[in-house]
């Protein structure tokens, strides 16, 4: 293998038919594999099942380099708070740039234009991966995201050298990061999906398979940089319509492995069953393709492996958390009723670490609403799994947790 292969709200917020398609999965016409909420709720068996094979060692054999993970600052996570960030239910721009600049000053101990310097250089082409999933109610603010292009840009980043990026072209859309509202940046989906085809309701396979019998965005993944586990994917056609491939490669996307030097992760703040869908998922599971043949069997582990690939490893630069609305159970689909405003941004060059300090206050949030939380350290082994790694910092003892 080649080096690279390494309820107050309204009924609008409701989890739509294709954010359940993203997040769950679909086998057959329209029957539904289940969700990763009840996978990551799977309560421990007396005897472990064998360890899945995967790859993890050919990603752990190239060197690293001066950006690789857990960056400059590891076990560092700063969480800005201001009571006014969202006002009228939404996002106050003056407040989250002013929450933006206090949390990467406090970060990296420099004002913005020092701190560019720390994780930019000139010629860079910058993805931004957000999480659009829930538009309107829990996906990433349209705010957040103005704020780091506004940085990028004043620091000499060319808005054509700046990408904003998911897994599904759609669910971009939808969540309102669109050419119209953000000229001159890239917007780029690493896969189409056709929902109706997915469900069932639609038997023309047109917009998804081309003449070949190939899905449409096959040519999008790079099939020399993969993320191999020893369990095979589906052959339905539901499947491969959502997943682009079956087998046991999961193919890293091409704009990751041919185009962007950097990455800026923005996920947002919500659970998944006892552990939470931010930082690490939001990468683990949003840069690679034929990923529901994994939740059951490595649900949280994809989440460590697949950011320890250097196509992430050594280009991932910083976590924004958006925790402006957040939501305490029912993720990681949206639903309106345990959304509430949190008023909050988190900063890390380490996910793993960002990723433990959230998973211990989801808890404590979810304990103050009544939520029956399981504490058992299964949904936190994937963290300590990465600190092993050497991929960043999960100790509580050593996470340096600042608050503003």
């Amino acid at each position: 293998m080649s080096q690279d292969c390494y309820r107050s709200m309204n009924d609008m917020f409701n989890i739509r038919r294709r954010d359940f398609l993203k997040i769950g999965g679909v086998v057959g016409a329209g029957l539904v594999l289940g969700t990763p909420s009840a996978w990551a709720q799977e309560k421990e068996k007396e005897e472990k099942p064998p360890r899945i094979k995967t790859n993890i060692d050919d990603a752990l054999k190239v060197p690293r380099t001066a950006h690789s993970l857990p960056g400059p600052f590891p076990g560092k996570v700063v969480e800005v708070h201001d009571a006014g960030a969202m006002a009228d239910d939404k996002p106050a721009p003056d407040v989250v740039k002013a929450m933006f600049e206090k949390g990467i000053g406090k970060l990296t101990g420099k004002n913005l234009k020092e701190s560019f310097a720390l994780f930019f250089e000139e010629g860079d082409v910058v993805g931004i991966k957000v999480n659009p999933v829930g538009p309107g109610l829990i996906s990433t603010r349209l705010e957040v995201v103005d704020v780091i292009i506004d940085w990028l840009t004043a620091s000499g980043i060319r808005r054509e050298d700046i990408v904003i990026w998911d897994r599904f072209d759609y669910m971009l859309a939808d969540a309102g990061f669109t050419p119209e509202r953000y000229p001159g940046i890239g917007i780029e989906g690493l896969q189409t999906m056709d929902e109706a085809a997915a469900s069932g309701e639609s038997e023309d396979d047109s917009h998804w398979l081309d003449e070949d019998g190939n899905h449409v965005s096959a040519g999008k993944f790079d099939m020399n940089v993969y993320y191999w586990a020893d369990v095979e994917g589906p052959k339905d056609k539901a499947y491969l319509n959502q997943h682009v491939f079956n087998g046991k490669h999961s193919y890293f996307g091409k704009l990751l492995t041919k185009k962007l030097t950097k990455i800026i992760n923005v996920p947002v703040f919500k659970n998944t069953g006892n552990g939470i869908s931010m930082a690490t998922k939001n990468l683990g599971y949003g840069a690679i393709c034929n990923t529901n043949r994994l939740h059951r069997p490595l649900f949280f582990d994809v989440c460590t492996e697949v950011l320890a690939f250097p196509v992430i490893r050594d280009k991932l630069v910083l976590n924004v958390t958006d925790g402006l609305r957040a939501q305490y159970d029912g993720g990681p689909m949206p639903a309106a009723k345990f959304a509430y405003l949190f008023n909050t941004l988190f900063f890390a060059t380490d996910p793993f670490a960002l990723d433990m300090v959230c998973q211990h206050l989801m808890v404590e949030k979810r304990k103050s609403m009544k939520v029956d939380v399981n504490e058992h350290p299964m949904y936190t082994d994937y963290l300590r799994y990465a600190e092993r790694l050497e991929l960043g910092v999960a100790d509580t003892e050593k996470i340096e947790h600042v608050r503003l």
